[in-house]
Protein backbone atom coordinates (compact mmCIF):
# COMPACT_ATOMS: atom_id res chain seq x y z
CA UNK A 1 0.00 0.00 0.00
CA UNK A 2 3.14 2.43 -0.07
CA UNK A 3 2.78 4.95 -2.35
CA UNK A 4 6.07 3.56 -4.05
CA UNK A 5 7.36 7.47 -3.27
CA UNK A 6 10.99 6.54 -3.20
CA UNK A 7 10.23 4.69 -6.92
CA UNK A 8 9.18 8.19 -7.87
CA UNK A 9 11.97 9.89 -6.12
CA UNK A 10 14.61 7.91 -7.97
CA UNK A 11 12.80 8.95 -11.31
CA UNK A 12 12.33 13.08 -11.18
CA UNK A 13 15.83 13.75 -10.95
CA UNK A 14 16.60 12.08 -14.54
CA UNK A 15 13.67 14.20 -15.90
CA UNK A 16 15.03 17.53 -17.23
CA UNK A 17 12.18 18.97 -19.04
CA UNK A 18 8.13 18.59 -18.07
CA UNK A 19 5.24 19.84 -20.28
CA UNK A 20 2.89 22.47 -19.21
CA UNK A 21 0.09 19.99 -18.60
CA UNK A 22 2.77 18.06 -15.90
CA UNK A 23 2.90 21.36 -13.95
CA UNK A 24 -0.77 22.08 -13.31
CA UNK A 25 -0.69 18.33 -12.38
CA UNK A 26 1.95 18.98 -10.17
CA UNK A 27 0.57 22.20 -8.66
CA UNK A 28 -3.24 20.43 -8.10
CA UNK A 29 -0.86 17.41 -6.35
CA UNK A 30 0.27 19.71 -3.74
CA UNK A 31 -2.90 21.11 -3.04
CA UNK A 32 -4.81 18.04 -2.63
CA UNK A 33 -1.51 17.06 -0.61
CA UNK A 34 -2.08 19.97 1.86
CA UNK A 35 -5.68 19.63 2.27
CA UNK A 36 -5.70 16.11 3.27
CA UNK A 37 -2.53 17.05 5.91
CA UNK A 38 -4.99 19.86 7.18
CA UNK A 39 -8.31 17.82 7.51
CA UNK A 40 -6.63 14.51 7.81
CA UNK A 41 -4.94 15.66 11.66
CA UNK A 42 -7.91 17.80 12.25
CA UNK A 43 -10.40 14.98 11.49
CA UNK A 44 -9.05 11.88 12.40
CA UNK A 45 -7.70 13.50 15.56
CA UNK A 46 -10.89 14.32 16.49
CA UNK A 47 -12.22 10.88 15.83
CA UNK A 48 -9.27 9.48 18.35
CA UNK A 49 -10.13 12.62 21.12
CA UNK A 50 -14.12 11.28 20.59
CA UNK A 51 -13.67 7.28 20.35
CA UNK A 52 -10.89 7.34 22.29
CA UNK A 53 -11.94 9.20 25.32
CA UNK A 54 -15.44 10.54 24.95
CA UNK A 55 -17.20 7.17 24.00
CA UNK A 56 -17.83 3.85 25.89
CA UNK A 57 -15.54 1.38 24.13
CA UNK A 58 -16.89 -1.43 22.38
CA UNK A 59 -15.56 -3.79 19.22
CA UNK A 60 -16.36 -1.12 16.84
CA UNK A 61 -14.71 1.38 18.61
CA UNK A 62 -11.52 -0.14 18.64
CA UNK A 63 -11.87 -0.87 15.01
CA UNK A 64 -12.36 2.12 14.01
CA UNK A 65 -9.98 4.21 16.46
CA UNK A 66 -7.08 1.97 15.25
CA UNK A 67 -8.47 3.02 11.48
CA UNK A 68 -8.38 6.92 12.72
CA UNK A 69 -4.72 6.42 13.91
CA UNK A 70 -3.37 4.84 10.82
CA UNK A 71 -5.03 7.91 9.28
CA UNK A 72 -3.42 10.15 11.57
CA UNK A 73 0.02 9.46 11.87
CA UNK A 74 0.18 9.08 7.85
CA UNK A 75 -1.26 12.23 7.88
CA UNK A 76 1.10 13.90 9.98
CA UNK A 77 4.38 12.79 8.10
CA UNK A 78 2.65 14.72 4.52
CA UNK A 79 4.83 17.61 5.19
CA UNK A 80 8.10 15.95 5.19
CA UNK A 81 6.84 14.43 2.37
CA UNK A 82 5.77 17.33 0.48
CA UNK A 83 8.91 19.50 1.12
CA UNK A 84 10.65 16.70 -0.37
CA UNK A 85 8.87 16.84 -3.42
CA UNK A 86 8.81 20.75 -3.57
CA UNK A 87 12.89 20.41 -3.47
CA UNK A 88 12.64 18.43 -6.49
CA UNK A 89 12.78 15.07 -4.18
CA UNK A 90 16.00 16.39 -2.22
CA UNK A 91 16.07 15.34 1.39
CA UNK A 92 17.31 17.92 4.15
CA UNK A 93 15.78 15.68 7.23
CA UNK A 94 18.49 13.41 7.93
CA UNK A 95 19.17 9.52 8.25
CA UNK A 96 17.00 8.86 10.68
CA UNK A 97 13.80 10.56 9.80
CA UNK A 98 14.44 8.96 5.87
CA UNK A 99 13.66 5.63 7.73
CA UNK A 100 11.67 6.65 10.21
CA UNK A 101 9.08 8.61 8.29
CA UNK A 102 9.08 6.27 5.08
CA UNK A 103 8.31 3.27 7.61
CA UNK A 104 5.52 5.24 9.58
CA UNK A 105 3.83 5.97 5.79
CA UNK A 106 4.22 1.98 5.26
CA UNK A 107 2.86 0.72 8.22
CA UNK A 108 -0.11 2.49 8.47
CA UNK A 109 -0.89 2.51 4.55
CA UNK A 110 -0.92 -0.84 5.07
CA UNK A 111 -2.58 -1.05 8.34
CA UNK A 112 -5.65 1.27 6.95
CA UNK A 113 -6.11 -1.45 4.44
CA UNK A 114 -6.17 -4.63 6.69
CA UNK A 115 -8.83 -2.71 9.26
CA UNK A 116 -11.05 -2.13 6.99
CA UNK A 117 -10.70 -6.16 5.99
CA UNK A 118 -10.89 -7.19 9.45
CA UNK A 119 -14.29 -4.78 10.09
CA UNK A 120 -15.50 -6.05 7.38
CA UNK A 121 -14.91 -9.49 8.64
CA UNK A 122 -16.21 -8.61 12.19
CA UNK A 123 -19.39 -7.24 10.50
CA UNK A 124 -19.97 -10.75 8.62
CA UNK A 125 -19.76 -12.78 11.56
CA UNK A 126 -22.31 -10.18 13.36
CA UNK A 127 -24.62 -10.92 10.61
CA UNK A 128 -24.05 -14.29 9.93
CA UNK A 129 -23.45 -15.24 13.18
CA UNK A 130 -25.33 -12.98 15.82
CA UNK A 131 -25.46 -15.23 18.67
CA UNK A 132 -21.90 -16.55 18.90
CA UNK A 133 -21.18 -12.72 18.39
CA UNK A 134 -23.70 -11.81 21.28
CA UNK A 135 -21.23 -14.29 23.21
CA UNK A 136 -18.05 -14.47 22.10
CA UNK A 137 -17.40 -10.48 20.42
CA UNK A 138 -16.25 -8.99 23.54
CA UNK A 139 -13.45 -5.98 23.94
CA UNK A 140 -11.02 -8.36 25.26
CA UNK A 141 -10.66 -10.59 22.05
CA UNK A 142 -10.69 -7.31 19.89
CA UNK A 143 -7.57 -6.03 21.70
CA UNK A 144 -5.94 -9.39 20.81
CA UNK A 145 -7.04 -9.38 17.03
CA UNK A 146 -6.42 -5.73 16.44
CA UNK A 147 -2.51 -6.34 16.59
CA UNK A 148 -2.68 -8.91 13.29
CA UNK A 149 -3.29 -6.06 10.89
CA UNK A 150 -0.83 -4.25 12.88
CA UNK A 151 1.84 -7.31 12.63
CA UNK A 152 1.13 -7.85 8.80
CA UNK A 153 1.58 -4.14 8.49
CA UNK A 154 4.82 -4.47 9.99
CA UNK A 155 5.91 -7.37 8.62
CA UNK A 156 5.45 -5.76 5.21
CA UNK A 157 7.50 -2.61 5.75
CA UNK A 158 10.64 -4.89 6.78
CA UNK A 159 11.89 -3.62 3.41
CA UNK A 160 11.94 -0.16 4.21
CA UNK A 161 13.04 -0.46 7.61
CA UNK A 162 16.41 -2.73 6.63
CA UNK A 163 16.91 -0.89 3.05
CA UNK A 164 15.51 2.77 2.59
CA UNK A 165 18.80 5.29 3.51
CA UNK A 166 20.01 8.52 2.39
CA UNK A 167 22.22 8.39 -0.26
CA UNK A 168 24.07 11.37 -1.79
CA UNK A 169 24.91 12.25 -4.86
CA UNK A 170 28.67 13.60 -4.30
CA UNK A 171 29.55 13.22 -8.76
CA UNK A 172 27.00 15.86 -9.76
CA UNK A 173 24.24 17.97 -8.03
CA UNK A 174 25.03 17.17 -4.65
CA UNK A 175 21.53 16.38 -3.13
CA UNK A 176 20.54 13.75 -0.59
CA UNK A 177 17.75 11.16 -1.59
CA UNK A 178 15.36 9.40 0.67
CA UNK A 179 15.64 5.89 -1.34
CA UNK A 180 16.12 2.23 -1.57
CA UNK A 181 19.55 0.84 -1.68
CA UNK A 182 18.63 -2.82 -2.50
CA UNK A 183 22.52 -3.53 -3.19
CA UNK A 184 24.90 -1.50 -1.29
CA UNK A 185 27.98 -4.08 -1.25
CA UNK A 186 28.21 -3.31 -4.80
CA UNK A 187 29.01 0.58 -6.15
CA UNK A 188 28.62 -0.71 -9.91
CA UNK A 189 25.96 0.62 -11.74
CA UNK A 190 24.41 -1.42 -14.03
CA UNK A 191 24.80 -4.10 -10.90
CA UNK A 192 22.74 -1.65 -8.74
CA UNK A 193 20.36 -1.48 -11.79
CA UNK A 194 19.64 -4.95 -12.27
CA UNK A 195 19.14 -5.62 -8.21
CA UNK A 196 16.69 -2.63 -8.20
CA UNK A 197 15.07 -3.84 -11.03
CA UNK A 198 14.36 -7.40 -9.62
CA UNK A 199 13.81 -6.07 -6.11
CA UNK A 200 11.06 -3.61 -7.48
CA UNK A 201 9.73 -6.03 -9.50
CA UNK A 202 8.87 -8.16 -6.58
CA UNK A 203 7.84 -5.84 -4.42
CA UNK A 204 5.70 -4.26 -5.97
CA UNK A 205 3.56 -7.80 -7.02
CA UNK A 206 3.55 -8.74 -3.91
CA UNK A 207 2.19 -5.50 -2.55
CA UNK A 208 -0.58 -4.95 -5.20
CA UNK A 209 -1.53 -8.77 -4.34
CA UNK A 210 -1.37 -8.98 -0.29
CA UNK A 211 -1.31 -5.21 0.32
CA UNK A 212 -4.54 -4.42 -1.67
CA UNK A 213 -6.10 -7.38 -3.39
CA UNK A 214 -6.54 -10.03 -1.22
CA UNK A 215 -7.84 -7.32 1.55
CA UNK A 216 -10.25 -6.10 -1.42
CA UNK A 217 -10.99 -9.82 -2.18
CA UNK A 218 -12.29 -10.30 1.61
CA UNK A 219 -14.24 -7.12 1.86
CA UNK A 220 -15.90 -8.38 -1.27
CA UNK A 221 -16.42 -12.27 -0.21
CA UNK A 222 -17.67 -10.36 3.15
CA UNK A 223 -20.16 -8.02 1.44
CA UNK A 224 -21.41 -10.96 -1.22
CA UNK A 225 -22.01 -13.30 1.80
CA UNK A 226 -23.85 -10.41 4.12
CA UNK A 227 -25.74 -9.45 1.14
CA UNK A 228 -26.87 -13.02 0.68
CA UNK A 229 -28.06 -13.12 4.63
CA UNK A 230 -29.96 -9.99 4.12
CA UNK A 231 -31.78 -10.98 0.78
CA UNK A 232 -32.78 -14.25 2.00
CA UNK A 233 -34.10 -12.96 5.59
CA UNK A 234 -35.74 -10.12 3.20
CA UNK A 235 -34.22 -6.92 4.96
CA UNK A 236 -34.84 -3.51 3.58
CA UNK A 237 -32.59 -1.56 5.12
CA UNK A 238 -29.28 -2.55 6.79
CA UNK A 239 -27.52 -1.97 10.10
CA UNK A 240 -26.07 1.84 10.59
CA UNK A 241 -22.39 -0.28 10.94
CA UNK A 242 -22.97 -1.59 7.70
CA UNK A 243 -23.77 1.30 6.16
CA UNK A 244 -20.65 3.19 7.73
CA UNK A 245 -18.12 0.01 6.70
CA UNK A 246 -19.81 0.57 3.02
CA UNK A 247 -19.08 4.20 2.54
CA UNK A 248 -15.24 3.55 4.00
CA UNK A 249 -14.90 0.59 1.35
CA UNK A 250 -16.38 2.55 -1.42
CA UNK A 251 -14.15 5.21 -0.64
CA UNK A 252 -10.92 3.27 -0.30
CA UNK A 253 -11.76 1.41 -3.35
CA UNK A 254 -12.72 5.02 -5.03
CA UNK A 255 -9.25 6.85 -4.32
CA UNK A 256 -6.91 3.62 -4.22
CA UNK A 257 -7.86 1.54 -7.34
CA UNK A 258 -6.25 4.00 -9.58
CA UNK A 259 -2.96 4.43 -7.77
CA UNK A 260 -3.20 0.57 -7.38
CA UNK A 261 -3.69 0.33 -11.79
CA UNK A 262 -0.54 2.64 -12.26
CA UNK A 263 1.57 1.48 -9.53
CA UNK A 264 1.17 -2.44 -11.44
CA UNK A 265 2.02 -0.81 -14.57
CA UNK A 266 4.64 1.09 -13.30
CA UNK A 267 5.90 -1.99 -11.51
CA UNK A 268 5.34 -4.42 -15.16
CA UNK A 269 7.86 -1.49 -17.21
CA UNK A 270 10.11 -0.96 -14.41
CA UNK A 271 13.07 -0.53 -16.53
CA UNK A 272 11.68 2.31 -17.97
CA UNK A 273 10.75 4.14 -15.45
CA UNK A 274 14.22 3.74 -13.55
CA UNK A 275 15.87 4.90 -16.64
CA UNK A 276 13.20 8.28 -16.25
CA UNK A 277 12.12 7.58 -20.12
CA UNK A 278 8.45 7.12 -19.09
CA UNK A 279 6.96 10.47 -18.22
CA UNK A 280 3.26 9.66 -18.32
CA UNK A 281 3.59 7.25 -15.96
CA UNK A 282 5.30 9.46 -13.15
CA UNK A 283 2.80 12.24 -14.40
CA UNK A 284 0.25 9.43 -13.33
CA UNK A 285 1.88 7.75 -10.41
CA UNK A 286 1.70 11.95 -8.81
CA UNK A 287 -1.67 12.60 -9.98
CA UNK A 288 -3.09 8.80 -8.48
CA UNK A 289 -1.11 9.22 -5.40
CA UNK A 290 -2.62 12.34 -4.54
CA UNK A 291 -6.12 10.62 -4.91
CA UNK A 292 -5.01 7.99 -2.96
CA UNK A 293 -3.32 9.59 -0.05
CA UNK A 294 -6.90 12.04 0.13
CA UNK A 295 -8.74 8.83 1.51
CA UNK A 296 -6.66 9.58 4.43
CA UNK A 297 -9.04 12.63 5.28
CA UNK A 298 -12.11 11.27 4.25
CA UNK A 299 -13.41 8.84 7.03
CA UNK A 300 -14.07 11.60 9.07
CA UNK A 301 -16.11 13.19 7.51
CA UNK A 302 -18.60 9.95 6.74
CA UNK A 303 -18.65 9.31 10.33
CA UNK A 304 -19.94 12.70 10.82
CA UNK A 305 -22.60 12.69 7.81
CA UNK A 306 -23.76 9.09 8.70
CA UNK A 307 -23.85 8.98 12.26
CA UNK A 308 -26.33 10.95 14.32
CA UNK A 309 -24.55 9.81 17.57
CA UNK A 310 -21.28 11.22 16.47
CA UNK A 311 -22.18 14.33 14.91
CA UNK A 312 -23.57 15.07 18.51
CA UNK A 313 -20.61 14.01 20.17
CA UNK A 314 -17.91 16.03 18.17
CA UNK A 315 -20.55 19.23 18.58
CA UNK A 316 -20.59 18.66 22.81
CA UNK A 317 -17.08 16.79 23.04
CA UNK A 318 -15.39 20.31 24.20
CA UNK A 319 -17.84 20.98 26.91
CA UNK A 320 -18.84 17.73 27.81
CA UNK A 321 -14.90 17.23 28.94
CA UNK A 322 -14.91 19.91 30.88
CA UNK A 323 -17.97 18.59 32.53
CA UNK A 324 -16.85 15.49 32.80
CA UNK A 325 -13.38 16.72 34.89
CA UNK A 326 -15.72 18.47 37.51
CA UNK A 327 -17.65 15.55 38.38
CA UNK A 328 -16.84 12.34 39.59
CA UNK A 329 -15.68 9.40 37.44
CA UNK A 330 -18.27 7.22 35.89
CA UNK A 331 -17.93 3.51 36.33
CA UNK A 332 -15.67 1.24 34.36
CA UNK A 333 -16.86 -0.15 31.44
CA UNK A 334 -17.34 -4.14 31.75
CA UNK A 335 -15.10 -6.38 29.13
CA UNK A 336 -18.83 -7.25 27.68
CA UNK A 337 -19.35 -4.01 27.12
CA UNK A 338 -19.38 -4.65 22.94
CA UNK A 339 -22.88 -4.59 22.69
CA UNK A 340 -23.88 -2.14 25.31
CA UNK A 341 -23.02 1.40 23.62
CA UNK A 342 -23.28 2.20 19.92
CA UNK A 343 -19.92 3.74 18.67
CA UNK A 344 -19.20 6.73 16.45
CA UNK A 345 -21.32 6.92 13.52
CA UNK A 346 -21.05 3.23 13.47
CA UNK A 347 -23.29 0.93 16.09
Amino acid sequence: METNSSLSMNVSARTSTVPAGYLVLDIFSYLVFAVTFVFGVLGNGLVIWVAGFRMTRTVTTICYLNLAVADFSFTSTLPFFITSKAMGDHWPFGWFLCKFIFTVIDINLFGSVFLIALIALDRCICVLHPVWAQNHRTISLARKVILVPWILALLLTLPVIIRVTTLTDTKGTGKTSCIFDFSPWTQDPSEKKRVAIDMYTVRGIIRFIIGFSTPMSIVAVCYGLIATKIHRQGLIKSSRPLRVLTFVVAAFLLCWSPYQIVALIATIRIREVLLGVSKEIRILLNVTSALAFFNSCLNPMLYVFMGQDFRERLIHSLPASLERALTEDSAPTSDTANNSSPPAGAE
